[in-house]
């Protein structure tokens, strides 16, 4: 995966001015770094979380992953350009009901107006982070989409229904996030339908969009989205969460990156979730402060 490289924002802002909630905050999250994660979302998480390098926090990287990362630089700013990002549907807007365009090709940018971005949260649900990050939403007013394994929703489904319930928009990030591009036609279209068959069953709501494994898509994974009617959704902004760079890392990178139309990647399965959690709870204040408006993607 890779960042979105944008001239950088001020990122002083007066909900800096929280100090003591925040950092008590910051400290009650990071003391959670020693945390066990459950094998259920260590397993079915543990991935590359884009083609910029391998998202598996505690592993080395699958030659599949070394091989999308090995895609240029060059290559993949551009298919982050604007200018690759479909219109949304005239009638539906990019959000729930949203029907995919002629083009059929993935949404990197959101296209609703100045100061409209997108927070997507991968990987889960997982029963100790996505509580946590349900929580902050709920704070600031925020709504999120929520890319779900389908194994990890089949494990935890009423965490799935806690989201659902909140108003976030939850769609398909295959059953067990595998590199589609490398799996036979058939193969493929099961890791696709299986996690939307979870999601419906646990949720009772049938997903629309589909966020691709490594951020990696092609011809025939892009068919396969048309004949289900499942949008394409990537993302613009990258801080590497899934590497547990540091809070002020993920926070800065976040802030820099941002702009009208930006869809920010963040993950609340896969690994130790601490730093997202704490640099959520500093970034989407201080967005709010700079005027952004948060909406499903």
């Amino acid at each position: 995966m890779t960042s979105d490289h944008r001239p950088g924002k001020a990122t002083v802002s007066r909900r800096v001015l929280l100090a003591a909630g925040g950092l008590a905050l910051l400290g009650e999250f990071v003391a959670g770094e020693g945390r066990g994660v459950p094998l259920r979302d260590r397993a079915a998480s543990a991935k590359p979380s884009g083609p910029a390098a391998p998202s598996r926090p505690d592993g080395a990287a699958s030659a599949d992953a070394r091989a999308v990362a090995a895609r240029s630089q060059s290559e993949r700013a551009a298919a982050r350009a604007p200018a690759a990002s479909p219109a949304p549907d005239a009638a539906h807007g990019s959000g729930p009901g949203y029907t995919p365009t002629a083009s059929g090709q993935p949404m990197y940018y959101l296209d609703d107006g100045p100061m409209v971005i997108a927070l997507t949260i991968d990987d889960g649900p997982s029963p100790i982070y996505t509580p946590q990050i349900l929580s902050l939403l709920r704070r600031y007013g925020v709504v999120a989409t929520f890319s779900m394994i389908g194994e990890n929703v089949a494990g935890y489904p009423a965490i799935a229904r806690d989201v659902a319930a909140a108003g976030h928009l939850i769609i398909n990030h295959t059953w067990t996030h595998a590199n589609l591009t490398e799996l036979a036609p058939a193969a493929m279209a099961d890791q696709i339908s299986r996690a939307s068959d979870a999601i419906e069953e646990a949720t009772r709501t049938t997903p629309v969009m589909f966020r691709a494994p490594y951020g990696a898509w092609s011809p025939a994974v892009l068919a396969q989205c048309r004949q289900l009617r499942l949008a394409p959704l990537d993302w613009s902004v990258d801080p590497r969460d899934w590497a547990r760079p540091g809070v002020s890392a993920i926070t800065t990178n976040i802030m820099r990156n941002t702009r009208s139309g930006s869809i920010i990647l963040e993950h609340d399965g896969g690994g130790n979730r601490a730093q997202t959690v704490a640099a959520l709870s500093y970034v989407l204040p201080r967005l709010l402060d700079e005027g952004y408006r948060f909406r499903t993607a």
